[in-house]
């Protein structure tokens, strides 16, 4: 039996500082945007060590890459085959962020022999990289937390010595094409074996849950000492937003092509010529120009910007848009943006996409079809007051990042003593 020292705090929530965390993501931590792996490890790393595994490139996935600073860094290394350890100057020691070697693109083929032999190569890249690490750092107490990536490295086996496998589900894999292809049936087969599986929302629990009975819902949330400096801090303009005159309607995230809703964005443009639309965040989608937004005079593309600048922009947005598509993939999400939103004390106006959005009917402005969409804006912003931005950065304050750890760890104890191998200590 292992008996772990433990530490209670106030609200009787449990917290485990001799537990180390193995981190295996698909969201690398030098992504342009937040993401809930990153969000995580900021908050665990406040009691325990984490080793933050970014997903390893393939080797097409490099090629893209190869002309950028981090990649020529990596460079050496991976033509040599070899793991290495980075460091994420934002976070403290005690996070260590790990780069694997390259693996070999293999999503274009179909499931069969040759799929199968490629994958648990590129599989044991990953499984190696951990082994290196637990010989590295002589890891004794660990949990293996996988973020969305059955692709390779989904579990840990047996003999790797892990007291838990979990599986954090944070989309449903079906609705996109190139996640469907593959990863939504190797994410079943791993919710199966995990120990632990969590859901980012009621949706993605309603499908999974069925597969494992020890399966969670642990929305996202926020940080609030990133998010509550727009209330606090005061910014100059952004350089992006000096010129403009009007009010403002803002949006900060991934404009990718699954989830976003481009006509709608160009229809807002065109309805409030009277204001302007300021983009932040990477485009990743054609459906952007399609749409004719890189023509529109009043929509502004501010392109990423770090997690840590989003403060800047929301200070000087009169509201914000969760402009997301009325479609299966958007059923099963519970949105980063939505507490980072309130928790600057911005109006929202969303589309009615989901289950969980509608849990913050009391404090987002939501729009029943598109045209109730288009006049809530300007209610939005002829309602703001001081009591509306309270009762928002209230709403936030029920949904941090320290509040689902805190969950995250209620349910790792729960498992270890079923399993017999923790000894809580009161």
């Amino acid at each position: 039996m292992v008996i772990l020292k433990i530490t209670m705090i106030c609200n009787s929530q449990i917290m485990n500082p001799d537990i180390d965390i193995i981190y295996y993501t698909l969201f690398p931590w030098e992504n342009a945007y937040s993401s809930v792996s990153l969000s995580f490890t900021r908050e665990f790393c406040k009691n325990n060590r984490v080793f933050y595994i970014n997903k390893p490139y393939s080797i097409k996935d490099y090629w893209g890459v190869r002309n950028t600073d981090l990649a020529k860094e990596r460079q050496a290394d991976l033509f040599k085959n070899k793991m290495r350890y980075e460091e994420i100057k934002e976070l403290p020691d005690n996070v260590v962020a790990v780069h694997p070697p390259l693996t070999v693109p293999i999503n274009f083929l179909s499931d069969g022999m040759m799929y199968r032999k490629l994958a648990e190569k590129n599989n044991q890249v990953v499984v190696d990289t951990v082994r290196q690490v637990i010989k590295d750092y002589k890891l004794k107490n660990y949990i293996y937390l996988n973020c969305y990536n059955p692709y390779h490295g989904a579990l840990m086996p047996p003999d790797m010595g892990q007291m838990l496998n979990i599986y954090q589900c944070i989309d449903d894999m079906m609705e996109e094409p190139y996640t469907a292809k593959h990863g939504a049936r190797l994410e079943d087969e791993v919710i199966t074996k995990a120990d632990i599986v969590t859901c980012t929302s009621h949706q993605l629990h309603n499908l999974k849950s069925p597969l494992n009975p020890n399966t969670h819902i642990i929305h996202n949330a926020v940080d609030l000492n990133i998010f509550n400096k727009a209330l606090e801090e005061t910014y100059p303009v952004p350089e992006e937003m000096k010129h403009i005159k009007t009010k403002t309607i803002g949006f900060t995230g991934n404009l990718d092509p699954n989830r976003i809703d481009y006509a709608l964005i160009q229809k807002v443009a065109e309805k409030h010529s009277d204001k302007t639309v300021v983009l932040v965040g990477p485009v990743n989608s054609d459906e952007f120009a399609k749409n004719g937004l890189d023509k529109q005079k009043n929509i502004i593309s501010t392109g990423p910007k770090h997690i840590r600048e989003l403060p800047k922009y929301l200070q000087h947005f009169d509201c914000v848009l969760i402009p997301f598509k009325l479609n299966t993939l958007c059923a099963s999400i519970y949105p980063l943006k939505i507490n980072e939103y309130l928790a600057a004390g911005k109006a929202v106006i969303s589309t009615n996409f989901s289950v969980d959005i509608r849990g913050f009917s009391d404090v987002i402005y939501l729009g029943k079809n598109e045209t109730e969409f288009m006049q809530l804006i300007d209610k939005a912003i002829a309602e703001n007051s001081e009591e509306k931005i309270a009762e928002r950065v209230a709403k936030a304050k029920q949904n941090t990042w320290t509040a689902r750890v805190e969950q995250f760890w209620k349910v790792v104890n729960a498992t270890l003593e079923k399993k017999g191998n923790l000894v809580v200590r009161g």
